[in-house]
């Protein structure tokens, strides 16, 4: 069972393991997802990627962010601790679907995010899988993001810019921001250099005549 977070995410997991011949399918848990309109058009976009050309199948959890509101969301701008706790919820209930199904692994596509504790989200899939009796399969896939992200824009695929919950949605606009206002910066600095290098040689022409 692979739990896939949004339909980008889910291209280079998906394609490798069928590539090395591992029989899967998908389960669509999250609940973090903020609000429910973007729920409904994450989910969507990868339906219509494992319909075709995927051809797996997608189970879905339900929906409940209430659930989430009040196992994650108390620990508010404390990232680490929040995040920890959002992959556990999603996780142990996307192990005990495939328990149920009759799957003996676990994996996750939340691993080949840059942005997200690949480490944390081994342990929380390993506690979750382990509570089912079934295998965790802790696969980074991070060196994969470049080509999931060229992928992703080739086949016209809904592309969100946060995670996923309400907290995230500050957050990444808060880091656009940042990047942005960095960005500028270095450009005024390129602009201010390229001013003081015209002048320097102004003076140096003046002095040699």
């Amino acid at each position: 069972m692979l739990h896939a977070c949004c339909g980008p995410c889910s291209l280079e997991p998906t394609r490798i393991f069928t590539e090395e011949g591992v029989e899967f399918a998908l389960d669509y848990c999250n609940s973090n997802i903020f609000p429910p309109e973007e729920y409904q058009h994450r989910l969507q976009t990868l339906d219509e990627y494992v319909a075709e050309p995927l051809d797996a199948t997608l189970f879905e959890e339900p929906y409940d962010p209430q659930e989430w509101e009040e196992k994650v969301a108390p620990f508010g701008l404390d990232r680490e601790k929040r995040c920890r706790a959002c992959y556990r919820l999603r996780l142990e209930k996307a192990a005990a679907r495939a328990a149920a199904e009759g799957y003996d692994a676990l994996a996750t596509t939340l691993t080949i995010s840059p942005y997200q504790y690949t480490d944390i989200i081994f342990e929380e899939l390993e506690r979750a899988a382990s509570a089912q009796g079934i295998k965790a399969v802790c696969r980074d896939f991070r060196t994969c993001y470049p080509e999931a992200t060229r992928r992703s824009r080739e086949l016209g695929m809904y592309r969100q810019n946060y995670c996923g919950c309400r907290f995230s949605i500050a957050e990444a606009k808060a880091e656009r921001d940042k990047r942005k206002a960095e960005l500028e910066a270095e450009k005024a600095a390129k602009h201010r250099a390229m001013i003081w290098a015209a002048a320097s040689g102004v003076v140096s022409q003046a002095n040699q005549m």
